[in-house]
Parts: C-alpha cells; sequence; structure tokens
C-alpha cells in the first residue's frame, strides 16, 4: 500500500450493503407543478424494532457511501439505519430543472422514504448539506422527527448569495457563488472527477496553513478550489482507500456534479420560502459534532445553537476536517450510537 495511505492500512474495509431503490411520489408542492416520480436508492443495515429509525443524509460531493463506516456501528447499537443517495446523487434520479432542489422537495423526499419504509418517526442525521436537509426537517416535517444530529453543520438560517458577497467578494472566489449559474462549474467539474476527490476528500489541516496558502475564509481569500483544481496541491492525506476513492470518482464520472450544484442554485429561494430554518427554536434532542479543522464549517458557527435549541448536546472532534465521518469515523460512530443509546433506547 502507498505510504500516504498507510494511516488507513489498519482499517479493515467496511461491507457496505446494497442500495434498493424505492419510487417516492416526488410532488411536495400541492400549489405547484406536478413532477415525476423520484427514485431513491437506499442502504440499510440493522432492524431497530423497538427504537426510532436513523436516517443519514450525506452532503455535496458525497453519496450514501459516505456513511459506511457509520451504518454497522449504528445498526449494531440496536437501530434501524438508513442511508439514501438522495436527489440528484448516485443511482438516485436527478431532475434537470433547478428548481426541483429547494428544501422542499429534499425534505419532502426524506417524508416520502418515511412513508415507503413504513416509518413513523426517525432520528435524522446529517454532515455538510445534509445537515441542512436534517435541521430543516423539524420544522418542515416535525411529526416525523424524532430527533436531529449534525455533523459540521450546525442549525442556521441558509447563508444567501448577498451575504457572501460580502463576505468572500468576487464570485469566482467563493465556491457557492461560482455554483450558481447553470452550466458554468459542471463544465469544469465534470472533466476533473479523479483530481476533485484526489485533492480535497483529504484529512483536516490546521486553518493556519490554510491561511498561508491563500485559501481561508477571510475576505480576498479564494475560497473556490474547484475552479483551479488543476493547479491546487493536496494540502491533506487521504481520508479513503484508493478502492473507496474509485467509487466516488466512477459513480461522479458517471452522473456528473449537476443534480448536488443545483442544491446550491436553491439558497436564495430557500431563504425565502423557509425563513423559520434556522431560526425556530427546537424542542427535541439535539446533537452538534463539529470539527476542529474544518474550514467550510468552523466550529464556531455552531456557537449561538444553544439559544435555539433547548436540548443540545455538543462536541468537537479535534484535529479533523471537514470530512470527518470518513476521517475519524470510529469517533464519530461512537459519539453518535453513544448519544442514540442515552437518548432514544
Amino acid at each position: 500500500m502507498p505510504e500516504r495511505y498507510m494511516h488507513y492500512s489498519d482499517r479493515a474495509m467496511t461491507s457496505f450493503p446494497p442500495a434498493v431503490m424505492h419510487t417516492l411520489p416526488g410532488t411536495h408542492d400541492p400549489a405547484g407543478p406536478a413532477e415525476p416520480p423520484i427514485h431513491l436508492a437506499v442502504h440499510e443495515q440493522g432492524d431497530g424494532a423497538d427504537h426510532p429509525a436513523v436516517v443519514l443524509c450525506h452532503g455535496f460531493p458525497e453519496l450514501a457511501y459516505s456513511w459506511r463506516h457509520q451504518l454497522p456501528v449504528i445498526a449494531d447499537a440496536g437501530f434501524r439505519a438508513v442511508a439514501p443517495d438522495q436527489r440528484g446523487f448516485g443511482a438516485s434520479s436527478a431532475p434537470e430543472e433547478v428548481s426541483a432542489y429547494g428544501l422542499g422537495q429534499l425534505c419532502g423526499d426524506m417524508a416520502d422514504l418515511l412513508d415507503v419504509l413504513e416509518i413513523d418517526r426517525a432520528v435524522f442525521v446529517g454532515h455538510d448539506w445534509g445537515g441542512f436537509v436534517a435541521w430543516a426537517m423539524p420544522t418542515l416535517h416535525p411529526e416525523r422527527v424524532a430527533g436531529v444530529a449534525g455533523i459540521c453543520t450546525p442549525y442556521t438560517p441558509f447563508p444567501g448569495t448577498d451575504y457572501l458577497r460580502s463576505v468572500f467578494g468576487d464570485d469566482e472566489r467563493m465556491y457557492m457563488l461560482w455554483f450558481q449559474e447553470p452550466g458554468v462549474a459542471e463544465s469544469v467539474m465534470d472533466q476533473r472527477v479523479r483530481q476533485i476527490f484526489e485533492k480535497l476528500m483529504v484529512a483536516g489541516v490546521d486553518p493556519a496553513i490554510l491561511t498561508e496558502a491563500g485559501l481561508g475564509r477571510e475576505g480576498g481569500m479564494d475560497f473556490n478550489p474547484f475552479r483551479n483544481i488543476d493547479e491546487l496541491e493536496p494540502m491533506g492525506e487521504p481520508v479513503a482507500t484508493p478502492e473507496e476513492l474509485n467509487h466516488y470518482v466512477e459513480t461522479f464520472e458517471r452522473t456528473g456534479f449537476a443534480g448536488g450544484i443545483n442544491w446550491y442554485r436553491n439558497i436564495d429561494a430557500n431563504a425565502r420560502a423557509y425563513p423559520d430554518v434556522g431560526t425556530r427554536p427546537l424542542d427535541l434532542p439535539t446533537l452538534m459534532i463539529t470539527a476542529e479543522w474544518d474550514p467550510a464549517l468552523p466550529p464556531s458557527l455552531a456557537d449561538g445553537m444553544g439559544s435555539v435549541c433547548s436540548d443540545l448536546e455538543t462536541h468537537m472532534v479535534s484535529h479533523a476536517g471537514h470530512w470527518v465521518p470518513q476521517e475519524r469515523p470510529e469517533e464519530v460512530g461512537a459519539l453518535l450510537a453513544d448519544w442514540l443509546v442515552r437518548r432514544f433506547s
């Protein structure tokens, strides 16, 4: 095994359960246009008959596969663990219309999935963009939610494009702004899938080192690694083995990135349509796991959660980056399992 992967040489390859395709109604806004059915590829492990199910929502650019380490841990703790490829990703449906990826549709898919799986209520766990979905569920579908756990993504309002421009300036220098124009990001990223995963899906790096390299959150710094991925030097150790990385590369070479990018193209529409998300007080068990060295979602973003989450537990994984469920799978799995057992058994 190459030296740069030796950190993971003692980790057994996780047996990831095969996907089962489920068909959902697809239409979530009765006042809007009818949508065709949505097909979600769903991976499950465990039965958890006496506990609420646990639905794991992945981020960008990820897949249900990103939860390969946590699925068996949650199942072993006595819960039914459910990880879908969300709409726009992997083997699931990827509508062409940008408007098909609003928060109402994304959360509606999760509620519909519970119906199809005959689950009354679930604990929703989300990382990255999946965290916004998980945190929105108690507002949009409160009767279906037993608890919420966010990994890196705090309970907070959507960062609109005006706010992002005020912080980062030039659209091209902030990836979420660069994503807004349909077709622009895809034309670059779809041709460089392997480079994106090899260079970006890496372990955490001290933020001081990122700042020195001009890749920080400060105004004027370049916060868009996708645009010039060819020139970017990887700054952390891989968080996946070569075989695991190939799974991402082969999947996104087949699907492209457009489906996931379309989630970002709805951030302003989401803020207008769902102003309560991120501000309405939550009165249910909540867990926030931050990663100390996450440049995209630093722990400080979660500082105010105690004022809107009445039953909040927080943990920080030290010296870990944005892909913490894969970088530190044992620690994240243990934190999730411990909280689930204490709060829902």
